[in-house]
């Protein structure tokens, strides 16, 4: 089993922080992107995605400022 790296869990909590922040359900960040539910559900829990993807779902829902 392949564990998750320190940068992983923390992209995506960040991720998690900010739909939470902005009351975005993970089904309206998929509408918002044209992708399935269980598809950002999965790549949440595991917290494998691209770069690309953290930064899409964040402009998808208004963020375009973070701070860590």
């Amino acid at each position: 089993m392949i564990e998750k790296t320190d940068w992983e869990v923390f992209a995506a909590n960040m991720l998690k922080s900010e739909l939470k922040r902005k009351g975005v359900t993970y089904a309206q960040l998929a509408d918002m992107i044209d992708d399935k539910e269980v598809n950002i559900r999965n790549k949440l829990a595991r917290g494998k995605f691209t770069a690309a993807f953290l930064l899409h779902c964040l402009s998808a829902i208004g963020v375009h400022e973070l701070r860590f």
